[in-house]
């Protein structure tokens, strides 16, 4: 068995301060206070010390991976164990290939194919819970 764990970032990756600070405290009313959510970039961590998730590009798979709670692009928020899978390092390498080919950059959706739903989709492959309703409001 080997722990499921989701990583949390505040999605704070634009060139404004202001809004930057205003997704914070969205994030901050919306999440911490009501429970319904937020604006959020997630990735999941089995084996290893990578964290895999998925955004746009214009060519190529949109799978990408960098070290646990460290994605430059976003401020880090939370872990949250989502399980344990029974599944091998190389039963979990093989779903990582199978969704590197399914999950094509160029096909992102900010509302119906985000990095959220393929935690999801991640997640499910593993055996484990799908990603919290709270953390999984919009990117």
């Amino acid at each position: 068995m080997k722990k499921v764990i989701l990583h949390v970032y505040d999605v704070t990756n634009t060139d404004s301060e202001k809004t930057n600070n205003t997704i914070l405290q969205i994030n901050r009313i919306f999440k911490d206070r009501i429970g319904i959510g937020g604006i959020f970039h997630s990735a999941i961590q089995v084996y290893g010390d990578e964290e895999w998730s998925f955004g746009y590009c214009e060519n190529g798979s949109g799978v990408f991976n960098c070290p646990p709670t460290q994605n430059p692009m976003y401020t880090y928020r939370e872990s949250i164990i989502l399980g344990e899978t029974d599944f091998t390092n190389y039963i979990v390498n093989q779903i990582l290939r199978e969704l590197i080919r399914e999950w094509v950059g160029s096909s992102y959706d900010l509302l119906s194919r985000n990095c959220n739903h393929f935690c999801d989709v991640f997640s499910e492959r593993l055996g484990v819970l799908k990603l919290p309703g709270d953390t999984k409001l919009l990117v």
